[in-house]
């Protein structure tokens, strides 16, 4: 007889581990291996595994109450959102389960804005980007800017337009009578961990004020502190009509946030949007610890200065090594370019103890935690380092 499907769709490139426990930067597996996770779950552990402010929230809200619905007031959405708009350029904010809904969200609202506010039907596209990635949803699938996420979907939903990355003079030609918003992503995480020119966003949100379009900010994976602001926005001295968060929102629990200017209040009028587990009592109450957390220890200044170490290190011990390109990133999201394919090599460094993930074919993505300490970082990019080295010498 042969081997017994799984009961699941096999829709994820699963690597061969099976995780039984997490504290802080560590993992183990069920034979009782320990890892060191400088992945976090594709940027959602900030504070790292179980962190012990979430779980006590968490604990406490397990024995009062878990849903009502969005039919009634829910203290602690009130709560998380006042915290969000108190340290952003927000003013209002819809909570929902996951990123690609709160992207899904951001799409619905420019359209709504230009529809029902401004009476102007006809403008309902948005433009983003090559490389760029938003979602998995029809709508997020569409707009995010490379073929493969899209492959066998068709038809696909019409009202996206795509713009190099980087490029303001060829973004501007794009931009026509339909246009109602641009969507951007200040690092393309999925994309090859590939940072925004500062000029560039400068003049995105200029053509944004100069053509009445909404710019519409992706901050799933940069926002909660990661990039070494709260919100990978304040490094460019813009704000954006909307911006959407989730990943690090909750440390693990599943939220998504849609943020938004006030002028945008009326376009998401009752009945127009809604999600009946978005905002719920157990993922706002994640989302406050952590929110509370991050600003009390202060963890975006902390990975500001984590991260400029991390480029130093691999800038230097990795100068000479044939494999490696370009070192890029922002903060804690770090991008190691090479000159070949990285899954295999992702693979050797899995098997050393160190997590590490894949960001487009050639890069080596790490996002460790907002609290994971020094020795742990040195230990893991020595790991790092070591097998490209190998690699590098096996290759001569």
């Amino acid at each position: 007889m042969g081997e017994a499907q799984s009961a699941l769709f096999p829709n994820y490139a699963r690597y061969p581990f099976t995780f039984v426990k997490g504290e802080g930067s560590r993992l183990w597996d069920e034979h009782g291996k320990e890892y060191l996770d400088l992945m976090c779950g594709l940027a959602v552990t900030n504070l790292g595994h179980a962190p012990k402010q979430v779980t006590q929230r968490l604990k406490e809200q397990v024995d009062t109450l878990w849903h009502t619905s969005n039919l009634f007031h829910i203290p602690n959405q009130e709560k998380l959102a006042q915290l969000l708009v108190d340290n952003s350029c927000a003013d209002a904010v819809f909570f929902c389960n996951s990123g690609a809904e709160a992207n899904e969200a951001a799409i619905k609202l420019a359209r709504r804005y230009f529809n029902k506010v401004l009476g102007q039907p006809q403008r309902y596209e948005i433009i983003t980007f090559d490389m760029s990635f938003h979602g998995r949803t029809l709508a997020t699938l569409t707009a995010t800017g490379q073929d493969k996420v899209k492959e066998g979907f068709a038809p696909l939903p019409e009202g996206f337009v795509y713009a190099p990355y980087n490029d303001a003079d060829a973004l501007e030609k794009l931009i026509g009578d339909r246009t109602c918003a641009i969507m951007l992503e200040l690092v393309q995480g999925e994309g090859g961990v590939n940072p925004a020119d500062t000029a560039f966003v400068k003049r995105v949100a200029e053509l944004c004020k100069q053509h009445g379009l909404l710019l519409i900010l992706d901050e799933i994976q940069t926002g909660m502190g990661r990039t070494g602001k709260l919100f990978a926005y304040e490094h460019y001295g813009i704000e954006p009509d909307l911006f959407t968060l989730a990943k690090g929102l909750g440390s693990g629990m599943p939220i998504g946030a849609l943020l938004g200017k006030a002028k945008l209040r009326e376009a998401f009028t009752a009945g127009s949007h809604g999600s009946t587990f978005g905002g719920n009592y157990l993922s706002t109450a994640a989302g406050i610890a952590t929110v509370e957390t991050m600003l009390a220890e202060k963890l975006p200044e902390r990975a500001a200065e984590l991260g400029s170490y991390i480029m130093s290190e691999l800038q230097t011990k990795l100068a000479d090594n044939p494999l490696v390109g370009q070192i890029r990133g922002l903060g804690l999201l770090i991008g190691i370019g090479l000159t070949v394919p990285a899954a295999e090599l992702i693979s050797e460094i899995h098997g050393q103890g160190v997590l590490v993930v894949l960001a487009g074919p050639n890069v080596i993505r790490l996002a460790p935690s907002l609290l994971i300490s020094k020795e742990d970082l040195d230990r893991g990019l020595e790991t790092i380092c070591s097998v490209l080295a190998k690699k590098a010498a096996a290759a001569v």
